[in-house]
């Protein structure tokens, strides 16, 4: 019974660890928040974007970025506003490596897309600014 006990006050903890960490702010390294975007927005580069986001954003941030997708009612974190002024706050490198890492029921994209790809969807990120 006391190995029951400390199962459950065990599980009890860890699950109050996930809820709490998952309540954190999104810290990212100093070194990938001052990495800066290697990948012109030009036109041709913002067309490209817009398809990598339509493909592998745009069910859970929505077309416009508001966080309104198809999956996103499923999600439990905040999608975010990606034409919010907080949103355009962070830097191309936070942008970069939120979407390359992936946290809770953010995918990480490392496997997904290459380095280009991202930066490419960085661009796209900036476009939707109100």
């Amino acid at each position: 019974m006391k190995q029951i006990r400390i199962i459950l006050m065990t599980a009890v903890f860890a699950i109050g660890m996930v809820s709490f960490v998952n309540a954190q702010e999104w810290v990212v390294p100093a070194k990938d928040k001052a990495m800066k975007n290697p990948v012109e927005a030009s036109k041709e580069n913002l067309k490209e974007a817009k398809t990598l986001y339509d493909i592998q954003c745009k069910s859970c941030h929505g077309a416009k970025g508001l966080g309104d997708g198809t999956k996103a009612k499923s999600m439990k974190g905040d999608l975010g506003d990606f034409s919010s002024a907080k949103f355009h706050a962070q830097t191309d490198g936070e942008l970069f490596y939120k979407t390359k890492v992936g946290r809770a029921d953010m995918p990480g994209y490392s496997k997904k897309l290459n380095d280009e790809e991202i930066w490419l969807t960085v661009i796209y990120m900036r476009s939707l600014k109100k």
